[in-house]
């Protein structure tokens, strides 16, 4: 008797296990080298892998996870949990599947405006938006500045402002609403920088704060001018991306429109609170200074 005749009964070969699962052979070579279905034995001489019955079930949950585009990881984290939980397993995987769900409709959403913008019609999205000036006194503003992708930018934007507004009791308290400004764009493939700011009233006092933080948070201490901003009011549902592009396209069109010239980098001022703030009220200006 070979080796692989005396192995044991219950073991199946790859090709049949492939068949059993539905499966290709290349699929299970690759299952197998990411950890997520290994063999239940290797021939140590012919390098031949051998299944058992019971691995069909991970075998069809791990391509029916892929099917869904799930990254391999996630794949592992489910699979896993599933020895364990199944209840978890399941949790995890609606999870997976609302992120899937918000970056879809945020695809479409930019996917419209992107149409009406091809097709020239512009003027008709941008119509909604009612754009006004304000003159903006001189101010000290406490400040944070990162590199970051869009992803990753509104729990930057929370974390970093609660951080500011915390320390803004340090600095004589807030003055006025805080902002964020874009020193360059921040999508899925540019990283800004972004910096968060807030207002506060004691510049030595800031100075001092940002002197004790050192760079820990890139934190820093300017005085912003006395400026005009161009500026629309949107709702807490419209700050999402991309539904906040048509806000700031807007914005743009209106300068251009009156002549004027953009003096600056274009900002969002959150003057409401946001927790307590629901989907269709006011909670954010986006402002370009002009001269």
């Amino acid at each position: 008797m070979t080796e692989d005749e005396g192995v044991d009964e219950e073991l199946l070969t790859i090709g049949a296990f492939a068949a059993r699962a539905r499966l290709s052979a290349k699929a299970l070579r690759l299952y197998d080298r990411l950890g997520l279905l290994v063999p239940a034995h290797v021939d140590a001489s012919s390098g031949y892998r051998y299944y058992r019955g019971s691995q069909v079930e991970r075998a069809r949950l791990v391509a029916l996870l892929r099917e869904l585009d799930m990254p391999l990881a996630r794949v592992a984290e489910v699979v896993e949990a599933v020895e364990v939980d199944g209840a978890d397993a399941a949790d995890r995987l609606a999870g997976y599947w609302a992120a899937v769900e918000a970056r879809v409709a945020g695809q479409r959403t930019l996917a419209e405006y992107l149409r009406g913008r091809l097709s020239g019609r512009s003027s008709e999205m941008y119509g909604k938006f009612e754009v006004e000036t304000v003159d903006v006194p001189g101010q000290v503003v406490i400040t944070e500045t990162r590199h970051t992708l869009a992803d990753e930018l509104p729990a930057w934007i929370g974390a970093s402002l609660t951080r500011l507004l915390a320390a803004a009791d340090e600095c004589g308290g807030v003055t006025a609403a805080p902002f964020v400004v874009y020193h360059a764009e921040v999508s899925m493939e540019s990283d800004g920088p972004a910096e968060a700011c807030v207002p506060v009233a004691d510049e030595a006092a800031a100075r001092a704060w940002a002197e004790a933080r050192g760079r820990a948070w890139e934190t820093k201490v300017r005085v912003e001018p006395a400026q005009r901003l161009a500026y629309t009011r949107i709702t807490k549902a419209q700050v999402a991306h991309p539904q906040i592009l048509a806000a700031f396209g807007a914005v743009e069109q209106w300068i251009a429109e009156r002549g004027l010239e953009q003096a600056g980098p274009c900002r969002e001022v959150y003057f409401a609170d946001w927790e307590a703030s629901g989907p269709e009220d006011p909670v954010c200006d986006v402002a370009f200074p002009v001269r």
